[in-house]
């Protein structure tokens, strides 16, 4: 990994601990409302709409984090989801990881998990697995 990838994940990983959260409209009022499921505000007298002083932020891009290490896992390899032992072809083990699916069973995780291996890729959640 080079060193302007690891300057981004080290920025994106102090973004994300100072980013605000993003909280629904009246979800401190209301129970029934789901505080994690935003919605945009709507409405000519929403003060969050406004973005007036006082009130949750509202979501906007600048929020971002890096374009170059968007949806890379915080090693900075690219998380690959394999669901059968024929997924691992292909894959390098400098650029990517896997994450087994959690519907597979014991006995193809297994499998997965000894071909990942033989291949040297790393496993990002075979833990409680004697292989």
């Amino acid at each position: 990994m080079d060193s302007a990838t690891k300057r981004l994940l080290r920025l994106r990983l102090k973004m994300n601990r100072m980013r605000v959260k993003f909280r629904r409209l009246n979800t401190l009022k209301l129970k029934r409302v789901d505080e994690e499921s935003w919605r945009r505000p709507r409405g000519i007298d929403n003060k969050i709409k406004w973005s007036r002083k006082g009130y949750p932020p509202l979501v906007r891009i600048g929020y971002r984090n890096p374009k170059a290490v968007r949806g890379l896992h915080p090693s900075g390899l690219i998380e690959v989801l394999v669901r059968r032992p024929q997924d691992l072809e292909g894959l390098d083990p400098r650029k990517h990881c896997v994450r087994i699916a959690r519907t597979v069973g014991r006995k193809k995780r297994l499998q997965i998990i000894e071909k990942a291996k033989s291949m040297g890729l790393r496993i990002l959640n075979a833990v409680g697995v004697e292989a």
